[in-house]
């Protein structure tokens, strides 16, 4: 049985008849040049940062392209760096699992740090911070960690605090992070890229937004030079790159667990941190990865064009993201999470078996999307979305369940479908020509009910809107609500262009959105019948 530590890894030939890959470049060098001289500080220490930007640093340092690796920090979830990282002396096993069966495990070596954004760990990364070897700065923090401020506009309170008071006595992440931006200008307005890699929409500029708030604040209190604004304003010395990641990099599975065991490898404990993260000192994920950049590094950056990342123009990214998120995979993704979840799956590979639920993915990614795509350039939006229907998607091996895509929908459904009806509206498409993106929407509405289409009540995954939305559908009754009752309880959602993008009364499928979630509460299986009237040819 092997273990993954830094004195086990030194027995090569047993991690090799465990058939994981170990790296062969002198880790000890490289963490003692990164500790000196980094290049690169990566926040947000999870699952897809090891899966992707780390590995891809593994392999590039391995190859002799790069000679120092990435440091990675933690401003949230504590407990990964003691729970998962210090243990393992920074050392991560990525467990790539191939739509054929086969799996490929190798050793993620090129984490050389690992530090905690908390009391003690500022000082580090202040030094960091000031070296001027440092390049970049890069972030997978969710959507959500770029968040200053609450649903109805006002900054949270906590961030407020930060705001009236002094950098050096921050608090929050992103406070704090202000302020070691902060010491690196007092170290001589150094140059940095800071690239959020998250899964959103215009990254860069959420982050930009944030920090320059924060500094905003300090500098009308007082509490920070004048001339700090100029300085995260002048993009030679300051950049917010943005950027496409695209990984589906689940929770650790049972399943991967067993068998990594059964091959003689002895770390498979998944870990649940105080914060519900999921992680283990195994990572599983698919095979296929996406980053594209914007190349905006006043400074520079490690050579991670030699592992497959792309740095290309911002109108670029902007389409790549695009493609993804509002054609190719997001929203084929969001629909499966939502029939899912009606109709009791677990696995979105499994989901993919179902006729009407691949016909449904078919319809909205090849004959919904593909005719408005934005097409980047760099990526052929058909063999991306071949790819995904193909292969990703039904990767029996993938342990990915709707409910977790499931989480946070609302947030979701104006650019995975709500940018499609913009685009029929803006070149004057007929927009009820659409079927199966009502098809969702409707289908989304019945799930802020919570009973499947057996009638039976199944667990919502969390959405900031659930209060909001699901008091509109309290006096539905399944098999009872006539279609003004339906009006009713939909029109405050399907108005709601904050929601959608669009006022969808307004758009013109109001009415029939209204008229397919009838058909989905006229009492148990109406769900499946729907689907099988609307895909079945």
């Amino acid at each position: 049985m092997v273990y993954l530590n830094e004195k086990a890894l030194a027995d090569k030939a047993a991690f090799t008849a465990a058939g994981i890959k170990v790296p062969s470049f002198d880790r000890a060098a490289m963490v003692a040049k990164t500790k000196a001289e980094p290049t690169w500080l990566h926040f947000g220490a999870g699952n897809l940062f090891r899966a992707f930007p780390a590995k891809v640093c593994s392999q590039l340092l391995d190859a002799g392209v790069l000679d120092r690796g990435v440091i990675a920090a933690e401003g949230f979830d504590f407990d990964i760096i003691d729970r998962i990282y210090a243990p393992h002396d920074n050392l991560s096993l990525s467990v790539t699992l191939l739509a054929d069966g086969n799996v490929e495990k190798e050793v993620v070596a090129s984490v050389a740090e690992a530090v905690k954004a908390d009391e003690d760990g500022l000082a580090r990364l202040a030094e960091i911070f000031c070296a001027p070897s440092l390049q970049m700065v890069s972030f997978t923090i969710t959507e959500k960690g770029y968040a200053i401020r609450r649903p109805d506009g006002s900054v949270s309170p906590a961030v407020a605090d930060d705001m009236q008071n002094c950098p050096c006595s921050a608090k929050t992440f992103l406070a704090r992070l202000t302020a070691l931006v902060y010491k690196r200008y007092k170290a001589g307005a150094l140059p940095l890229a800071l690239v959020s890699m998250d899964n959103c929409s215009h990254n860069g500029d959420k982050l930009k937004a944030a920090v320059t708030a924060i500094a905003q604040a300090w500098v009308d209190n007082g509490k920070a030079d004048a001339d700090f604004l100029a300085y995260l304003n002048d993009e030679t010395k300051i950049a917010f790159p943005i950027s496409m990641i695209d990984k589906i990099t689940p929770r650790p599975d049972a399943n991967v667990a067993k068998m990594l065991s059964d091959a003689g490898f002895g770390d498979t404990e998944t870990v649940v941190t105080d914060k519900n993260t999921y992680i283990a000192p195994f990572v599983n994920a698919e095979k296929p990865q996406y980053l594209v950049i914007e190349d905006k590094f006043p400074a520079g950056h490690p050579a991670l064009e030699k592992g497959g990342v792309i740095f290309t123009e911002r109108e670029t990214v902007d389409k790549t993201e695009k493609m993804k998120v509002c054609t190719c995979l997001n929203p084929l993704h969001t629909a499966l999470a939502v029939y899912g979840c009606l109709l009791g799956y677990t696995l979105i590979s499994a989901e993919m078996k179902d006729p009407e639920l691949s016909a449904m993915v078919d319809v909205i990614g090849y004959k919904e999307g593909l005719p408005v795509v934005f097409n980047p350039g760099i990526l052929d939006p058909q063999a991306f979305i071949d790819e995904v229907v193909k292969v990703r998607l039904p990767n029996p091996f993938m342990p990915d369940a709707p409910q977790r895509i499931a989480t946070d929908t609302s947030q979701k459904m104006s650019v995975r479908f709500g940018e499609t009806i913009k685009a029929y509206l803006a070149t004057g498409r007929d927009v009820t020509t659409l079927k199966a993106i009502p098809l969702v929407i409707a289908g989304w509405c019945r799930y802020l009910m919570g009973i499947d289409d057996n009638g039976e009540p199944f667990a919502i995954s969390a959405d900031p809107l659930l209060s909001e939305l699901q008091p509109y559908l309290a006096n539905i009754e399944m098999g009872k609500s006539c279609p003004v009752c339906v009006h009713k309880a939909l029109e405050p959602i399907l108005s709601n262009a904050n929601i959608f993008a669009v006022n969808l009364y307004e758009a013109g499928l109001g009415e029939t959105v209204e008229k397919l979630f009838h058909k989905l509460i006229t009492g148990p299986g109406a769900i499946r019948a729907t689907l099988k009237e609307t895909f079945t040819a």
